[in-house]
C-alpha cells in the first residue's frame, strides 16, 4: 500500500510561510534547497514532509503566477515504482515529468498527473523528515 508522506505548497515568501508553520505548529526545518527549477523549505513534524516551494523569475515548476499560494502536488511512497507507474496509466494518470537526482537538496521523484490532471509525486524513498540527514 502507498502512503502519503509529502505534501508541497506554491508559496510567494518562503521565509513568512516557514516561520508561520514553525511557530503555529512546531513543525521542524529539516532541509533547504536553491536549485536551477525553484526553490525550497522543507518542514516536517516527523511524519509527513512539507515543502514550501518559490520560483523565482518564474522557473520551474510554478503555477499561476509568482504571488499565488496554493497546493501544488502531493507524494506517495510506494513499493514498486513500475508496478505504481502501469496501475497509474491504467486509471487514466499520465506520466508527467521525473526530477534530476543531481540538484543538491532536491530528492529525486517520478511525477505523475491523475486524470483530473492533479500532480503527485511516486517515490520509493521517504521525503526529507525531522531526525533524518538524507532524502
Amino acid at each position: 500500500m502507498a502512503k502519503l508522506r509529502h505534501i508541497a505548497l506554491q508559496v510567494p515568501d518562503l521565509e513568512k510561510a516557514a516561520g508561520f508553520y514553525e511557530r503555529v505548529f512546531g513543525l521542524e526545518r529539516v532541509r533547504e534547497a536553491e536549485s536551477p527549477i525553484g526553490n525550497a523549505v522543507m518542514l516536517s513534524d516527523g511524519v509527513m514532509n512539507l515543502t514550501l516551494l518559490h520560483f523565482p523569475d518564474g522557473r520551474g515548476g510554478q503555477v499561476n503566477g509568482p504571488d499565488w499560494a496554493g497546493l501544488h502536488h502531493m507524494g506517495f511512497i510506494v513499493d514498486d515504482l513500475d508496478e505504481t507507474g502501469r496501475r497509474i496509466e491504467d486509471a487514466g494518470g499520465t506520466f508527467f515529468m521525473q526530477l534530476p537526482d543531481h540538484y543538491p537538496g532536491v530528492d529525486a521523484e517520478t511525477k505523475y498527473k491523475d486524470n483530473h490532471g492533479i500532480v503527485f509525486d511516486i517515490s520509493d524513498h521517504d521525503w526529507t523528515q525531522a531526525g533524518q540527514q538524507g532524502g
